[in-house]
């Protein structure tokens, strides 16, 4: 008697099992469930995340040219794809230049800024998606910028964090922050590329246009009907008069409060900001 009902207890647990297995599988593939997939063209392999639904919002992560993914959860003033992904279709990749990243790619030296949004915009186009809402930190701003300029038609609207640019007073920062420790370690993790050439990369990107917020001039920022929301932050790589210059000059833009990050109670005033921007400019 106890061997054949131990029998019948196991089948029934088995059958449990089973049927609660696809309703687990639903759970862990709804809003819940951070996705790492590759989408690769080319010579280009960029891993990125997506999570949530609704529409669609490109979060780019800071960490100047070492920007991955997971610096939201491990490093940003709040974690943003777990703050939107309840409400949007929220997708996040690794830098094609990120030396601790997935993502791989040459360093394109003649266009470097270009190459980036190349990576976003292709991303967008391998998920299917043509407009999406847009949300950058740190290098994120001039990534931002330069989308607008290369599909602004498909930007509905965009929030600058901690925005980088370039005050005349210390125009060789970027490159020489960049020099001493990106590059160093990027040249360590790929043997294909030489210190030469990744100081030729930030020549380009840093050097060439040295203004500003490196991908658009002041005139684009002025006649730039896109939605912008610009959080200011005040240390030398993020300079609050370049954020509060580009918030001044484009006509459809909204400030946070200042500072925003410190003390950290005023982090969810501002993430209410954000998303009562979302809110009022993404399509109905």
């Amino acid at each position: 008697m106890d061997s054949t009902r131990r029998k019948v207890l196991a089948t029934g647990a088995a059958a449990t099992v089973m049927a609660a297995a696809p309703q687990l599988f639903a759970q862990n593939s709804g809003q819940g469930k951070i996705t790492m997939p590759f989408y690769e063209k080319g010579a280009v392999r960029i891993h990125y995340q997506e999570a949530g639904s609704g529409f669609p919002l490109l979060l780019i992560p800071g960490g100047g040219l070492s920007s991955v993914a997971s610096w939201f959860a491990n490093g940003a003033p709040f974690d943003a794809i777990n703050e939107f992904k309840s409400e949007y279709r929220c997708v996040a990749a690794d830098l094609r230049t990120a030396p601790d990243g997935q993502s791989t790619g040459p360093l394109e030296i003649d266009h470097p800024w270009d190459s980036f949004a190349d990576d976003q915009l292709g991303l967008m186009d391998h998920l299917g998606i043509d407009k999406f809402l847009v949300m950058g930190f740190c290098i994120g701003g001039p990534f931002i910028w330069n989308l607008l300029r290369r599909a602004p038609g498909r930007v509905v609207a965009a929030v600058l964090a901690q925005p980088s640019g370039s005050r005349p007073e210390a125009r060789d920062l970027p490159y020489e922050t960049n020099r001493k420790g990106w590059a160093v370690e990027v040249v360590k993790r790929r043997p294909e590329l030489t210190m030469q050439t990744a100081e030729k990369f930030l020549t380009k990107m840093y050097h060439t246009n040295p203004d500003f917020v490196f991908t658009v001039t002041r005139d684009f920022v002025s006649k730039c009907q896109t939605p912008v929301l610009i959080l200011p932050d005040d240390i030398p790589a993020h300079p609050y008069s370049v954020a509060m210059e580009s918030a001044m000059l484009a006509p459809n833009s909204e400030v946070s409060m200042y500072p925003w990050k410190e003390p950290k109670e005023r982090i969810p005033l501002a993430v209410r900001h954000i998303r009562s921007f979302f809110r009022a400019n993404r399509p109905a």
